[in-house]
This record gives C-alpha cells, structure tokens and sequence, in this order.
C-alpha cells in the first residue's frame, strides 16, 4: 500500500495534477491562445518534421516487414507487427480519457510522461539490430518487445496530446497545422527512405538495420525536445470526478444518443479493416517478384511521396470543407492501392500501391485525428477522441492477424478484402455521417 501510494504521488508530481490553474474567461484564453500561436506553430511543426524524419527509418509497411523477414519465416510475426504499428497508438487511449479530462495541464503528460514510455523504448530497436549479430530469435523477441513499447507508450499520452493540439489551435487553422506538418515531415522522410535504401543496399543485414533503427531512435528523440518547448494555454477543468466504472458505464450513453458520431465510428471501423493488409505488401512483392532489399527502400519512398501530397492537399481542403471529404477521399486512395496490389501484373505497379497508401494514409493522419475532435464540446474531447480510437485501436489490432492467416492462404484475397473494406468506409462516410462542422 505504501509503495502504492508513493508511486501514485511521484505520477502526481511527474504531471502536475496539483499545481493551481489559472482562471481565464473564454476572451482571455483566446488571447493566450492567439499570442503564443506562432511560437506553438514552430515547435510543434518542428516536433513532426523530426518525428516523421526518424519514423521513416523503420517504417511499419516497409522497413519493419523486411527486417522480421530476415529474422524467421513465420507470417505470424510479420502479422504481430502489424498489429502493433496499426493498433497500439489506437488502443489505450479510452483508458487515459478520464483521467486526462479532469487534468488542467495535458503537455506534462505528454512530455514528461511521454519520454519513458514512447522516446525511450525505439532506443531498444537498434539495440535489437545489433543483437541479431548473436541470435535472430533474442533480436526477433527485443525488437518486438521494443516496438510494442513504444507504440503502446504513444497510446497512452495520445489522448492528452491530442487535446493539447485542439487547446493550441483554433478549429479553422488545425488543418493547415497537421497538412503542413505531415507535408514537411514526409517530404523529410523522403530523404530518409532515401538514405535508408542505401543502408539495405550497401551494408550487410543487420548492419544496414543497425544505422537505420539508430537514426530512428535519434530523430524521434530530438522532436521530443520539440514538443517540450510548446506554451499550452492552461485551463482547469470542469468535468466532476468519476471513479472509472461510472466513466465506462457513461459511454454506451455516448453512442447511442449522438446517433452521427456512432455513424462516424462505423465509417472509422470499416477504415481501420480497410489496413489489414498494408504490412503484407511489401513481403508479398519480395516473394512474388523476388524485388531486392533496395526496392524495399524506394517502396518507403514513394509512399511517402504519396503522404506528403496526402496530408498538405487534405489539411488545407479539410480547413475549407471539413474533415469528412478528406477522410472520404483517403478511403477511395486506399481501396485503389489494394485493388492495384491484388491485380499488380509486374514489380513496377507496387509504386503506385505504396503511393496511394502514402495519400490514404496522410488523409488519416489529418482528418481522423481532427474530425473527432468536432462531435463535441472542448470539455469532452478526450472521452470522444479516446472511444474513437481505442474502437479503431482494438480493430487495428486484431485485423492483421486475420490478414497474416490470409495471406498465408491466399495473398490476392487479402489485398481484394481491404479494398472492399475501404469501399464500404467510403460508402458509410458519404452518405451517412453529417459533416459535424456544419451540421
């Protein structure tokens, strides 16, 4: 019990819980939020740049299947992987909405809370690569470990960062922060898919994922220190406490009484279906068209090529039109990219996959964070954006071990079922869910 305690108060202290907030009219937190927005615009816009930077040296759809690959043959891990790029952000968020609600400040959480669980384990992944010298299955088993540290770590802070994002930006500019951000943290990555198919390349397996996983842990790090520059515009809370089965017994209430945002979550369900596929195209076109590790590389390339046209178009139509086209527009991209994967006649029509991965994918990253975002009042956009994505997160998580048994079956088949997938995402967006903006 004491030692219960005396965690629960260092967690206390580690992100400021009981620190005064200052009272601000509405009036005079727009102020705030306007005086310090050009400065929150930099760091945060530098804090993406970097992160996306160093996550292109061990992307989830390129660089990660390759290097399982090279480790085991089994589909299994390649699918366990999977499961972790596409759902451990996604998954733990509903359990830190009603605890990040009632919090005045959200930047402790995500800065200070944020370096041990998501900065600190993709330090572990070079490490993995370095061990793979001595034993592929210590190095199958850390790296994993590692990975799913991490992206279960970026989970647990996402809520709060999420809404520190919204409290630092107005509605009508978010769009243009995220697309730009997205733009030049992709464009960035193009240099260093660039580089990271060069290291695959020229260097021997492992040390070409050595270098690769070292410049990921070192890039993802300095964005941090970023981020930890933002000036958030504090607030106290408004929300009651309530003990954790009251707060889930309160969201079934939720969905069913907001009939459009429970058609939007069917919409975001069927998208997050739509990716059980994306971490067995590049194994799939390594056994089908026996393509080199380089090609790998350049796979990374052109579908960041596609993010980075993806997120600058979509950020800028979603501040015009609302996030509902973006994300309809994303799900149209995704079901081309699978349709072209399944019916590819020759290595050369995989580029145009990954860059229509790239442009769904840079609409996901904009419009599904931030579409959310406008189903409700400010004071309950972490219960909202944590139901959304831990929904998408427990999907995301099971669908790419169903894609894994697929594809040991029958890849074509899989890459055919994500396309309807992402129709029918499309389908139930258009013609179901209101726009929230102008609802």
């Amino acid at each position: 019990m004491l030692a219960t305690n005396q965690l629960r108060s260092a967690l206390r202290w580690l992100l400021r819980a009981d620190e005064p907030a200052p009272l601000r009219t509405e009036a005079e937190l727009t102020a705030v939020t306007e005086q310090n927005y050009r400065w929150n615009f930099t760091v945060n816009l530098l804090d993406g740049v970097n992160f996306w930077f160093g996550a292109s040296f061990i992307s989830s759809a390129t660089v990660v299947p390759l290097f399982i690959s090279q480790l085991t043959d089994s589909q299994l891990a390649i699918g366990v992987a999977a499961m972790i790029a596409q759902g451990s952000w996604f998954a733990p968020q509903l359990l830190t909405a009603n605890v990040v609600e009632r919090l005045a400040r959200k930047k402790p959480v995500v800065v200070n809370l944020g370096f041990f669980l998501e900065r600190v384990p993709i330090w572990l992944t070079a490490v993995a690569a370095i061990l793979a010298f001595r034993s592929a299955t210590a190095a199958l088993l850390l790296f994993l470990v590692a990975y799913a540290w991490h992206g279960l770590g970026a989970g647990v802070v996402a809520t709060a960062w999420q809404d520190l994002i919204a409290r630092c930006f107005p509605v009508d500019r978010r769009g243009r922060f995220f697309g730009l951000t997205m733009f030049l943290g992709a464009g960035s990555g193009l240099v260093a898919a660039s580089l990271s198919a060069w290291f695959l390349e020229e260097f021997p397996f492992p040390l070409n994922f050595v270098y690769s996983f070292s410049l990921a842990a070192l890039f993802i790090t300095l964005s941090w220190v970023f981020l930890a520059l933002t000036r958030e515009p504090v607030q106290p809370s408004s929300i009651p406490r309530q003990s954790t089965g009251e707060y889930i017994q309160a969201l079934p209430v939720i969905v069913r009484q907001d009939d459009n945002f429970r058609r939007f979550l069917v919409g975001r369900l069927l998208f997050a279906l739509g990716g059980m596929g994306t971490g067995f195209v590049t194994v799939t076109a390594v056994q089908r068209f026996q393509v080199p590790n380089s090609t790998v590389g350049l796979y990374t390339l052109a579908m960041l090529a596609g993010q980075t046209a993806g997120n600058l178009l979509f950020g800028l139509l979603a501040d015009r039109r609302g996030h509902k086209l973006s994300l309809e527009l994303s799900a149209l991209a995704g079901m081309a990219a699978f349709l072209i994967a399944w019916l590819a006649p020759e290595p050369a029509w995989i580029f145009a996959a990954f860059v229509l991965m790239g442009i769904s994918t840079g609409g996901v990253i904009v419009s599904g964070i931030l579409l959310v975002m406008e189903f409700c009042l400010p004071e309950k956009r972490p219960t909202y954006v944590g139901l959304t994505n831990t929904a998408v997160g427990v999907i995301s998580l099971l669908s790419p071990l169903v894609g894994a048994g697929l594809a040991a079956v029958n890849a074509g088949g899989l890459f055919a079922l994500s396309a309807v997938f992402y129709a029918a995402a499309f389908a139930s967006l258009h013609w179901w869910v209101r726009e929230p903006r102008f609802a």
